[in-house]
């Protein structure tokens, strides 16, 4: 598990649509970027989080047996409390971490 607390904030900040806009000069192929960088950040997490699960999955699933496992909350807790993705990926354009290119315009 990753033990550093990620320095991007869990709520809602404001934010100025220029400085979203700034390297693409357009505020929708911004956003794009933007929603499919989060589709990549969510879909990875998704698997780490079945992967971490998947060790304390049982065999014999049946309605008597609930094992209540207190290492499983604790993961599961850990998750609820990372940055949404689409704050991660906002976070990761705004500092110039996603490379993105479009080939329409590279043909000009």
């Amino acid at each position: 598990m990753n033990t550093q607390k990620p320095a991007i904030p869990n709520t809602t900040v404001t934010r100025n649509v220029h400085d979203l806009d700034r390297a693409t000069d357009n505020i929708y192929e911004s956003l794009v970027i933007i929603a499919k960088r989060a589709n990549q950040v969510s879909n990875n997490m998704k698997e780490e989080l079945h992967g971490k699960l998947a060790e304390f999955a049982s065999s014999n699933d049946n309605l008597e047996e609930i094992f209540e496992n207190r290492e499983q909350i604790e993961i599961s807790k850990y998750y609820e409390r990372l940055p949404k993705p689409t704050l991660i990926a906002i976070d990761e354009y705004l500092n110039n971490k996603v490379y993105h290119r479009n080939p329409a315009k590279d043909q000009k």
